[in-house]
């Protein structure tokens, strides 16, 4: 894959943003002076300490919560509420019980009052995308975790977004199972080559699906550092034994031994 970053405008920017929720204390600042570019096509995966802001930032680029300060511009317009152009998938895929895979993948068109036919043919062609063609008719509660994540995927992409934001979308999955949606995210993602924001904790996994992973200080959190990744793609579980993926692992860790203690809410250190 070509590792250099391509010529557009970016698919998002981030400018000084930071967000500051209020308490029945004081005041706790997330994140202050966040700036980041995320290009058209591009995989970048965010990773930092507990606390830092790393949710925080997907929910203001999803339009969910209202920056304190700064702003983020999709598709050069401020990011103010949910809009279409944005899809997410969170850790837990909170599908509905009462409804069919096929249901919860449609949401979404009922939401944005899309035209049902046109996208609950998009819907089946997702669900072969993703791996679960035949499974339409099946419910939540029919389905292992990683089958749920998937349908998860399949609703954030139903209304065809520019950008995707994955808050730890298989934080919860066991190791192996996690493995293999790495894999599987890989696939889609090529198969789509969306802009994607993935927050995770787990330092091989932002190496493996990513093109760049961002570094976050504590909190508040700003980018301290963005390391390229490149591997060539498709990568396979085997790319996780080489070389030249350990040695970039090591190099994230690194970068979080070489931060400051954890601040406290009262700002001490």
């Amino acid at each position: 894959m070509n590792s250099e970053r391509p010529s557009e405008a970016p698919a998002l920017i981030a400018k000084k943003l930071s967000v500051v929720y209020a308490t029945k204390r004081e005041p706790i600042t997330a994140l202050k002076d966040l700036s980041l570019e995320v290009d058209i096509g591009e995989f970048v995966s965010v990773i930092g300490p507990s606390g830092c802001g790393k949710s925080t930032l997907a929910k203001v680029a999803s339009g969910l919560l209202p920056p304190s300060g700064g702003e983020i511009l999709l598709a050069g317009t401020p990011v103010t509420a949910p809009r279409r152009d944005v899809g997410v998938v969170f850790q837990n895929p909170c599908l509905l019980p009462w409804k069919s895979v096929l249901g919860n993948v449609m949401v979404p068109a009922r939401a944005l009052k899309l035209d049902p036919v046109a996208f609950r043919k998009r819907a089946f062609e997702l669900l072969r995308l993703v791996g679960l063609e035949g499974f339409a008719d099946n419910y939540p509660n029919e389905l292992s975790g990683g089958m749920q994540q998937r349908v998860g995927l399949a609703r954030g992409l139903l209304h065809d977004p520019s950008v995707l934001l994955m808050d730890e979308p298989l934080a919860a999955l066991d190791a192996l199972t996690r493995e293999h949606m790495s894999v599987e995210l890989q696939r889609i993602w090529m198969a789509t080559r969306k802009s994607v924001i993935f927050i995770t904790h787990s330092i091989p996994e932002a190496v493996f699906l990513s093109d760049r992973v961002v570094v976050l200080s504590n909190r508040p959190g700003r980018v301290i550092d963005a390391v390229a990744v490149n591997l060539p793609r498709p990568r396979d579980l085997d790319t996780m034994a080489t070389p030249s993926f350990v040695e970039i692992c090591n190099l994230l860790r690194k970068k979080f031994d070489q931060m400051d203690a954890p601040t406290g809410t009262d700002g001490t250190k």
